[in-house]
């Protein structure tokens, strides 16, 4: 045995291969091939080409458009109906909580949550291309969403109007979550047409801009901002909602003024719930094998927490703060506030980008890892179509939530059936059941939010990561996660990918360049710097530089060559 090994260890290294061919130049290339000659087109010829039709042309426009008429009549019923029905309930069980917590995030009363868990995710079946993400309301999005609304309808302004400025004691907070849900709805209505623009004239990729460490970096100052905002409704105390530069020091000094007047009955419930989360977290990920589904510790918690506080009537005896009325039923379709657009457009890009690079990256997680392909520019049509078209039914912007999909893929979801089914049971809740939920304790919904953090705070470890690996992007990642952190999350997304633009530029001008030579008897060349075996060859300079050569290095690029060159 020991000898077959050693024989075939001397093979490895005896093994070579060569070749033998003439230097060329270009020169002489040029002689020997032949260029294909092509028919220019004209303008005209090229409008008339892209404007013919064909029934089999519009029939594979229709398929992209509405990806459903192409998976649903080839459904394996027996194969996947059993799993998408599994993954549905399982996903949907958390739809219901974390919609209800993200619309305190978002700044708007907990029902508009149940709407946007369930239109936009409805939608998105028969537009979409991933067969794993679960779209509806996720902690970064709501967090920008409520940015906007606070700044728009500050806590000090009265019903007067947007741009009032008068304060007064009999402040109707009624009033103001209206006039919060108009932003929020008109928010989802222009990210959405952006979306839906971006997809049709097939900008999917400017997903690219948004590197992973600038991203990654983002969201981590995305979830210091979410906690931050959660304290209030863990102590069960009065503070104002801050938006814009420093949002993140005022809450914090707010919360920190306040302090004494903390509710302690909602403090107990809200650690208790965190506790139980945490426990039930750790269970599923230590015997994710041997539990058939996760255990629904959300839904479990909010039915604990609501039976509590109607059985020991805690608003009333201990003043701990409820969810309130949630209306049962769903609401006619209104047209978005179309005059507070100019205020939020930039705002409404930023959400718009944000949503869907979140979404298309982890749709392309679970498409590798399934072997099927998405198309990026339908996706920016379906979450287009479903901000758009959820808005005229009062639903705030959605994109993909990272903890929901891991759920739906897990549990056995094989296609958007299993989306289509978490949304129905949203439904439920709304048409039959909502009005149980009404003495929920909103320190719960803090709790869900809280621990949902969980593996967003994780990504602190990315430091040591990018520090190991490329100093770049550890800039990138500190630079998106400072300037998020403190400038607000729609300046912080600004500067962040001003700087990465600023280290390709960096990059391109400060490229390594090396003389090549040739590790003997081989056709292999490295830097003759580098290593004492590599020769050059007689006669043959081989000059490298890892970057394009244009205008703006093109004098570093001289320069390097007239040094390495004697």
């Amino acid at each position: 045995m020991e000898h077959t090994q050693e024989h075939e260890a001397c093979l490895e290294q005896t093994r070579r291969y060569c070749v033998e061919r003439p230097i060329y130049n270009q020169e002489l290339l040029q002689g020997q091939l032949h260029r294909r000659e092509r028919t220019p087109q004209t303008l005209r010829q090229k409008i008339a080409h892209s404007c013919r039709c064909s029934s089999k042309k519009a029939k594979s426009h229709l398929y992209s458009f509405l990806p459903i008429l192409k998976w649903l009549p080839r459904y394996p019923v027996k194969e996947y109906l059993l799993g998408d029905i599994i993954s549905g309930i399982s996903t949907g069980v958390m739809q219901l909580p974390q919609g209800l917590a993200y619309a305190l995030l978002a700044a708007v009363p907990p029902v508009f949550g149940l709407y946007s868990s369930f239109y936009p995710v409805f939608l998105y079946t028969f537009f979409g291309t991933s067969k794993h993400i679960s779209i509806g309301t996720f902690a970064v999005i709501s967090m920008m969403v409520g940015g906007v609304a606070v700044r728009q309808v500050p806590d000090e302004i009265t019903s007067v109007g947007y741009n009032s400025t008068n304060v007064t004691d009999s402040f109707d907070y009624h009033e103001r979550d209206t006039k919060r849900v108009q932003v929020a709805v008109t928010l989802a209505f222009l990210s959405g047409i952006i979306q839906l623009c971006l997809g049709l004239l097939r900008f999917g990729f400017v997903a690219i801009y948004l590197t992973e460490p600038l991203v990654r970096g983002f969201t981590t100052a995305a979830a210091v901002h979410v906690f931050t905002s959660q304290l209030k409704y863990l102590l069960g105390i009065k503070t104002n909602r801050y938006s814009g530069p420093l949002s993140v020091v005022y809450s914090i000094a707010a919360v920190l003024s306040k302090i004494t007047t903390t509710n302690i009955a909602a403090l107990i419930v809200g650690l208790t719930c965190i506790v139980l989360l945490l426990i039930g977290k750790e269970i599923n990920l230590r015997f994710k094998k041997q539990l058939p589904v996760p255990i629904p510790m959300e839904i479990i918690v909010v039915i604990i927490g609501t039976g509590v506080s109607a059985g020991m009537n805690l608003s009333q005896s201990y003043g701990v703060d409820i969810v309130g009325s949630i209306p049962q039923g769903l609401r006619p379709p209104a047209v978005p506030e179309i005059q507070l657009i100019p205020a939020i457009f930039v705002d409404a890009i930023a959400i718009a980008i944000v949503g869907f690079s979140m979404a298309v990256s982890m749709a392309k997680i679970f498409a590798l890892k399934h072997g099927y392909t998405i198309d990026g520019n339908q996706e920016l049509i379906a979450l287009g179509i479903c901000n758009s078209v959820g808005s005229f039914f009062q639903s705030f912007s959605i994109t993909c939530s990272m903890s929901r999909s891991l759920v739906q893929e897990s549990t056995g979801g094989k296609t958007q059936i299993a989306g289509a089914l978490s949304s129905v049971m949203v439904l439920l809740v709304i048409v039959a059941i909502g009005y149980l939920f009404e003495p929920l304790p909103q320190t719960v919904l803090a709790a869900i939010v809280m621990v949902n953090l969980k593996g967003m705070f994780k990504q602190f470890g990315d430091i040591a990561h990018f520090w190991r690996t490329s100093k770049v992007e550890l800039a990138i990642w500190v630079v998106a996660f400072v300037a998020s952190l403190f400038l607000g999350l729609d300046y912080g997304l600004l500067t962040a990918v001003a700087f990465a633009m600023i280290t390709v530029i960096y990059r391109t001008q400060s490229p390594q360049y090396r003389i090549l030579g040739q590790i003997p008897d081989t056709d292999i060349y490295c830097d003759v710097e580098d290593y004492e075996e590599v020769k050059e060859y007689p006669g043959i300079k081989i000059f490298q530089a890892n970057t394009s050569l244009y205008f703006a290095n093109s004098e570093s690029y001289t320069g390097a060559l007239k040094k390495k060159l004697p």
